[in-house]
């Protein structure tokens, strides 16, 4: 007799813990680094953050390539800026959920890097 109670009491559990749980709500926001590859430094990077209002704050990245080649100082700064801004967000409760790349190139000599991170926290 004990058993077959001890499996509804579990059930019922496990079926009130899945119901508590679905009913959690978030609002998310997207952060997007567009990175250029453009010979010459020529090109425009941003990462870019937009807000549910429409809002969007825009801060200015370095391009990968100089002059003279890559930079890889360049690269540096444009880590520490995206690390910066992550960890912002991550203390202000917002959890990275997804991380999603792309390229884009117009021929072999030009193209872009698109990073997207989705960030997501409790209403």
């Amino acid at each position: 007799m004990k058993k077959p109670i001890f499996i509804i009491l579990a059930t019922l559990g496990l079926w009130f813990n899945a119901k508590s749980q679905s009913a959690v709500q978030y609002e998310y926001q997207q952060m997007t680094a567009v990175e250029s590859v453009v010979p010459g430094g020529l090109g425009r990077s941003r990462l870019i953050t937009s807000a549910k209002d429409g809002s969007m704050e825009e801060i200015k990245l370095e391009n990968f390539f100089s002059f003279v080649g890559i930079n890889f100082g360049n690269i540096k700064e444009n880590d520490k800026v995206l690390a910066g801004k992550i960890e912002e967000k991550v203390n202000a409760g917002w959890e990275l959920v997804s991380i999603t790349p792309g390229v884009y190139a117009a021929d072999k000599s030009t193209g872009i890097f698109i990073t997207r991170y989705l960030f997501r926290r409790k209403k």
